[in-house]
């Protein structure tokens, strides 16, 4: 087992109050094959085959980490200035805020360092904030002065023209020169996440080797000589990433595979898989599949309903073709959510051949253990983001952060959502609502918003609101699930998952009406869950509302509607999806 990654100092959102926090070792269930076959091409054993990380200490670099050693190459970890220096390659992941990073990189003296290597025309791959932080400046909480090595200021996306934002999905490239790394991408999409960009300008031209159109034409990679830097995550982008990478990491390698054929013209809808994850009874790892969150089979030994197991169904999922893989764990460890060991370790062995995002739910809150020792919520965040996950979903604590929100109007800074996407970014953080429908006759008996419903209530109600529930939607709480999203959003939110209880396992399709009323009252990304049977489920949700993607489960899990034939369906249907 791995030694403890590191974990933030609850009393500090600086990077550099970084400690290790030990972690308690409990029985650990079986949860799928952790003999991995090695399919990767391997470099050669001497020195060109080893990779230098600046891994300054946010956010999800293991799977940076698993996709150059998946393509056969060692990696040497920057401790000092002089590392950077001495690099034959180097590859700098940057997540989480521009602020933070820009801190890091000057009290340890790297960014003179940086700027040295990067002026010398020495091979450099920069990812996401990896790009932005070449850039002079960045209005992201700030200005923010950065290594000013390319003309131009980071800037936020505009919401008011419609886009959402975060920017979250697949999106096309559009090349405008000779990029190296990027040849044969144009047709394909590549994963992004993120809220600030970089213009394109007279003054920065000459770097610019591609952009992207979302609301406006951003500057997506820039490249000159054997400077490279992208704004999406190769890591993140499947076969077509995986390709970008080998080329930076082997540009005269004969062994190039290309990415099959595509057709990227924009956005695409996402498709999800998503996974419960608990123990069973024999205390084993399992995915499993509820009825309105029943996860028990009805027979005389009630046992846990098992689908199989989390790390070799989160790698087919990847196969098939899922956009991303989402784990809720509903297993528990709630008392010790940094002690579940168990579910650290599926993330750990997914994001080895897994590179499409991953999102795990569940338990990430602030706690205090048996012997009074207290966490943080980005404590616990910040382990799961180092065992390979790319963004976290809250659940129940974020509906009694909005209810206290809403109750007095403040922003305390301390609730989970404005911790963590104060550090990571609000992509990173998405809000899971898990709401139930109530009936109602007059809209005007309650003082939330209401709906007029598409299909009557058991006594011919017309309209109903959206009752939010936190515990595994056990316990009801007086909030709608309209306020709560709007609330969330304000407190930090980048995307909201959003389920519906009435219409979970039940196969006849999403609840239009709530996804319609919660994306349209929002202006960041809103993924459909809860009810799909069948293909035309995922472009009704699509054609009848803002959604941005659409997640299943069960339909996937019983193999009763393959990830392919819904995207199959969605091109004929005119929706843009990833091939």
């Amino acid at each position: 087992m791995e030694a403890p990654s590191f974990a933030y100092s609850a009393s500090s959102s600086s990077l550099l109050s970084l400690r290790k926090t030990p972690l308690s070792s409990p029985r650990l269930p079986r949860f799928g094959n952790t003999k991995h076959k090695n399919f990767s091409i391997r470099a050669s054993s001497s020195g060109d085959s080893v990779v230098t990380l600046l891994d300054y200490g946010a956010g999800n670099v293991r799977s940076v980490r698993n996709a150059i050693r998946f393509l056969g190459f060692e990696i040497k970890d920057v401790q000092t200035p002089q590392d950077i220096l001495n690099a034959r390659q180097l590859v700098f992941p940057g997540v989480g805020a521009f602020a933070a990073a820009m801190e890091v990189l000057s009290k340890t003296g790297m960014d003179e360092a940086l700027c040295s290597y990067i002026e010398k025309d020495r091979p450099f791959l920069g990812i996401c904030l990896g790009l932005q932080l070449l850039f002079e400046s960045s209005e992201e909480n700030g200005p923010v002065k950065g290594l000013g090595l390319i003309p131009g200021t980071v800037g936020r996306f505009d919401s008011s023209n419609g886009f959402r934002v975060p920017h979250i999905g697949w999106n096309a490239l559009q090349i405008t020169k000779d990029s190296g790394i990027l040849d044969d991408v144009g047709n394909h999409h590549v994963y992004f996440v993120h809220s600030y960009r970089a213009m394109p300008s007279d003054d920065n031209n000459e770097w610019i080797s591609s952009t992207c159109d979302y609301g406006d034409k951003f500057i997506a990679s820039i490249r000159r000589g054997n400077v490279h830097a992208v704004q999406f995550h190769p890591e993140k982008s499947g076969d077509v990433g995986l390709s970008i990478l080998r080329k930076f990491l082997n540009p005269k390698s004969n062994m190039t595979k290309k990415p099959g054929e595509g057709k990227a013209l924009k956005l695409a809808k996402r498709v999800i898989a998503c996974l419960d994850v608990r123990a069973n009874d024999n205390g084993d790892l399992v995915v499993t599949k509820g009825d309105q969150y029943d996860v028990r089979e009805h027979t005389k030994e009630n046992e846990v309903r098992n689908l199989g197991k989390p790390v070799d169904l989160a790698g087919q999922y990847y196969k098939d073709g899922a956009d991303e893989v989402s784990f809720l764990n509903i297993t528990g460890f709630r008392d010790f959510p940094l002690g579940d060991l168990p579910m650290l370790q599926v993330l750990r062995y997914t994001s080895e051949n897994v590179f499409v995002p991953l999102t795990v739910g569940g338990g990430i809150r602030d706690f205090t253990d048996s012997t009074g020792r207290y966490y943080s919520s980005l404590e616990v965040a910040s382990e799961y983001f180092r065992s390979g996950a790319d963004k976290i979903s809250i659940g129940s604590d974020a509906v009694y952060a909005a209810e206290e929100y809403l109750r007095t109007g403040v922003k305390t800074g301390k609730t989970s959502l404005e911790q963590i996407s104060r550090v990571y970014g609000n992509q990173a953080v998405v809000v899971s609502i898990d709401p139930r429908r109530v009936y109602l006759k007059d809209p005007n008996d309650v003082q939330l918003k209401t709906v007029r419903v598409s299909n009557l209530g058991p006594n011919g109600e017309e309209y109903a609101w959206y009752q939010c529930t936190v515990n595994g939607g056990r316990e009801g709480r007086q909030i709608g699930a309209y306020e709560l999203a709007k609330a969330v959003e304000e407190l930090g939110a980048g995307e909201i998952l959003l389920n519906c209880i009435d219409c979970d396992g039940q196969g006849k399709g999403f609840d239009v009406d709530l996804i319609k009323l919660v994306s349209d009252a929002v202006s960041i990304p809103v993924i459909a869950s809860s009810g799909a049977g069948a293909p035309a489920h995922f472009s009704e949700v699509f054609n009848k509302t803002n959604a941005s993607a659409a997640l299943a489960a069960g339909i996937f899990h019983r193999k009763e509607v393959p990830i392919q034939s819904v995207k199959e369906h969605l091109l004929k249907e005119g929706i843009e999806v990833r091939i």
